[in-house]
């Protein structure tokens, strides 16, 4: 009852108009976003961050605007599945699969709606989850020490390569690299650390920054390096004729990806791509030798579907409970959160009561939303397919400078991005991972500080690290976070690219 007295809170604040005009605002953006090949949900959040303060939205208006911004872009990505045969994110790929032959048999506006349908479906099963699960988890963090803390960002660190991740050791690496950006700055006794000298140091390094940086800064410089086109491939969309009977023989793929995709998102490190291909795979083995999968079979198209948005929305339960994101999106949220200045984790649900179910409530109004916004309005998504990149990405960027400026009014921190923004790039061209940089970066403060809280704890006693058996727990998950990807990775990996033709995909 007490969470259902929360939740209707929850709808009070979402319902605002104001948070209920950004929604919509954030859902046309990300659908818009997720559209557009490359991009995907962590770019489009982390590219309209900046939007934000410029606008200077409250706290929870800003992340009801991103957290719509993350559903609809999840949604968006299948729109050039379907009708182009090119991924707008790793999970869309399992989409492309019947998507596109549906497509090529003139039944694209029915494929797009499977897609809206299930994404809403795996949505909706999500959230509720989400409202279920999210309080239980919290009351049970509450019981965690400062030792436990510190495995638990360690279990983070080892599975965020996740079982579908080509190269776990780049992923360790990138962590690593994080880590050591996140000792940048004053510590807790007064002493500067890697400062030298630079009195905008002093205070560490931005998320913000470095976030926008990373993604949208090196985003700009591989469109640049590669002078893309983009928008040559047309696809018609036919008159939708979809009835109430085809939308009925979906639901059980939709409500069987949509559990399986909730449970892959609240796994660390598993992410959207799990859901999506795992989804996929059930649909293949519950149907048979009576499905047509692989020549445009709906089924094909709303089991990823649902497990991809299930599992989107379920990799809020352990950044909004424990801090610890579920997949690269929230590791994005994560930093808004601490932007923001709120801590996310269990107290959150007591100290930002109204942000946390405000933010829940609106993802329940999102997922209808998307699905009145998407379906009349996929033929103008459809044209903005073929604006050439050469216009958008120029408006992100000034979006980006413009966004942070606003921040700090400092042009120090326009080249700090711009310096990000080709370290990104870098790092992309050699095939090392972003989002671990960022957790790296985001957890190694908090990382830090529980250490130190433990030792003074056991006056230097580094048994007190796995003395309980909670900690304990933690450090055997982790050891097998880092061992599991060598082990069952490759044979998952396979799999991807037996059922894709291509290579298999990476995570959300």
């Amino acid at each position: 009852m007490e969470t259902l007295g929360y939740l209707i809170d929850g709808f009070g604040v979402a319902l605002a108009p104001h948070n209920l005009m950004f929604a919509l605002l954030g859902a046309f953006l990300g659908t818009l976003i997720g559209a557009l090949p490359g991009l995907g949900p962590a770019n489009g959040v982390a590219i309209l961050i900046p939007l934000a303060f410029t606008l200077g939205l409250a706290p929870e208006t800003a992340l009801i605007m991103l957290t719509a911004v993350y559903a609809g872009a999840m949604y968006g990505g299948r729109i050039s599945s379907i009708l182009l045969n090119i991924p707008g994110d790793e999970p869309a790929m399992m989409t492309c699969l019947d998507g596109y032959p549906m497509a090529q048999q003139g039944k694209a506006a029915e494929a797009l709606a499977i897609s809206a349908v299930a994404s809403f479906m795996g949505s909706l099963i999500a959230t509720i989850g989400l409202i279920l699960l999210a309080p239980i988890l919290a009351d049970f963090a509450l019981t965690f020490g400062p030792a436990e803390y510190f495995a638990l960002f360690l279990l983070a660190f080892a599975t965020l390569g996740g079982i579908t991740g080509k190269n776990p050791m780049k992923t360790v690496v990138a962590a690593c690299i994080g880590l050591m950006i996140a000792t940048v700055g004053i510590d807790n006794t007064g002493v500067q650390r890697y400062t030298f000298g630079v009195l905008e140091l002093y205070e560490g390094v931005d998320f913000i920054i470095a976030i926008v940086g990373l993604f949208a800064i090196s985003e700009l410089l591989f469109f640049i390096e590669e002078k893309a086109g983009g928008g040559k491939q047309k696809m018609s969309v036919n008159k939708l004729t979809l009835s109430w009977k085809d939308i009925r023989a979906i639901m059980p793929s939709s409500i069987r990806g949509g559990v399986l995709g909730f449970i892959a998102g609240v796994l660390p490190g598993a992410g959207a791509s799990l859901g999506s291909f795992i989804g996929y795979t059930l649909e293949k083995k519950v149907v048979g030798s009576k499905g047509y999968f692989g020549k445009g079979d709906p089924r094909g198209v709303a089991g990823p579907e649902a497990g991809n948005n299930g599992a989107s929305s379920g990799a809020l339960v352990p950044m909004l409970t424990l801090g610890v994101p579920g997949s690269g999106t929230t590791a994005v949220l994560l930093a808004l959160l601490i932007s923001l200045n709120i801590t996310p984790g269990p107290l959150m649900f007591t100290q930002n009561a109204d942000i946390v179910w405000g933010v829940i409530a609106a993802l329940l109004i999102g997922n209808f939303l998307l699905l009145v916004l998407n379906i009349p309005l996929v033929g103008i998504f459809v044209k903005l397919l073929s604006v050439p990149p050469m216009y958008l990405l120029p408006i992100v960027t000034m979006i980006a400078f413009v966004g942070i400026y606003s921040i700090s009014n400092t042009t120090f921190d326009l080249y700090f991005m711009v310096a990000f923004g080709v370290a990104g790039y870098v790092l992309r061209k050699l095939e090392i991972p972003l989002v671990p940089v960022i957790l790296g970066l985001l957890l190694g403060p908090e990382m830090e500080k529980n250490l130190r809280h433990a030792m003074d704890i056991s006056d230097g006693d580094w048994t007190i690290l796995w003395d309980s058996g909670l900690a304990l727990g933690l450090w055997v998950f982790a050891g097998l976070g880092l061992i599991l990807p060598y082990i069952v990775g490759p044979l998952l990996r396979r799999r991807m690219q037996v059922s894709t033709g291509t290579g298999g995909p990476e995570g959300d």
